[in-house]
């Protein structure tokens, strides 16, 4: 196993984890204090918490070997299980959210006594602070060069980038929710901590809406950036015997496993021993710089177009 993959198994473990304690504390003080924002937050954190076990489970669905029924392999199952997560996230997390505000503003009360509160939100706080920087170190493993947005818009990883957006959106929340709970005491307005859960709900909404967006294409079938689609053009016009090439047809079959479709026509002197070696050559010279290419399939148009005119009858 690949350190990027262990650090990406980790962050989820120390997501579910965090998440767990942090549920469990939210709730207790939601029962104390009657804050509408904890208990918002403390569905948040189950929701976030369930997730990571479902991400999880993608990931080892994903790890299967290939076989008769799943010849291509299991990739996909992490993209269908993120996909899930993006529903459960915007329907259970920002609409249970959404509902928990509108009815404290509906039915106001006013917090008597916020200590536990503060007390929650700062151990949640350090948990959450632990999570997201175990997800951040898995994000920065495959990052390189680009900044956080664009690296985040080219990851094809849902066990990275999912447990990342969840992670930040759970630290941006519980700033919300002790917003809502400071000044809703201080200035003794109930509805502010409505208001607080609310705000929570389309957060959540906002991040479930990106991760549909990504997870879609990548379920749909999603190809490689047009930078890499060039350099592998350019691999292939850089090897000998090859007279043209079609467009690379890629499709992501997982984070790590890409299916590449080319249409070659080697030179017409070869023979099918020498374009079998030609093709072996130019599978290898492609998979150095892109070892995620794990199925590369070669068309030779010399080769077929030479077995057809050989089965043509001679007058």
């Amino acid at each position: 196993m690949s350190s990027a993959a262990t650090s990406s198994k980790l962050a989820i473990y120390g997501a579910i984890g965090a998440n767990i304690a942090i549920a469990a504390s939210k709730f207790v003080a939601a029962a104390f204090t009657g804050s509408s924002a904890m208990l918002s937050e403390g569905i948040h954190s189950l929701v976030d918490s369930g997730n990571g076990i479902l991400i999880l489970h993608g990931v080892r669905q994903a790890e299967k070997p290939a076989d008769a029924r799943h010849p291509f392999g299991r990739s996909k199952e992490l993209y269908f299980w993120a996909l899930i997560v993006a529903i459960l996230v915007f329907s259970v997390g920002g609409g249970m959210s959404f509902y928990e505000g509108v009815e404290h503003i509906k039915h106001p009360a006013p917090i008597t006594d916020p200590t536990w509160n503060y007390w929650v939100l700062g151990f949640s706080l350090v948990f959450e602070g632990v999570s997201c920087f175990l997800a951040f170190r898995a994000f920065n493993a495959d990052r390189g060069d680009f900044g956080f947005w664009a690296a985040l818009r080219r990851s094809k990883d849902p066990s990275v980038f999912a447990i990342l957006l969840e992670d930040l959106a759970a630290l941006l929340g519980l700033m919300i929710a002790l917003a809502g709970v400071y000044f809703g005491h201080l200035l003794n307005n109930p509805y502010l901590d409505g208001a607080a859960s609310i705000g929570i709900g389309a957060l959540l909404v906002g991040v479930a809406i990106f991760l549909i967006y990504k997870t879609k294409g990548l379920l749909v079938g999603m190809g490689v950036d047009d930078e890499t689609l060039d350099n592998i053009g350019k691999i292939v016009r850089a090897q000998p015997n090859i007279d043209q090439v079609g467009p690379p047809l890629t499709s992501y079959l997982g984070p790590t496993d890409v299916v590449l479709a080319l249409d070659v026509e080697f030179a017409h002197h070869l023979t099918a021993e020498e374009i079998e070696f030609a093709i072996d050559d130019l599978q290898d010279a492609i998979r150095v710089p892109y070892p995620e290419m794990k199925r590369i399939f070669v068309e030779a148009k010399s080769l077929s177009a030479r077995a057809s005119s050989q089965a043509q009858p001679t007058s």
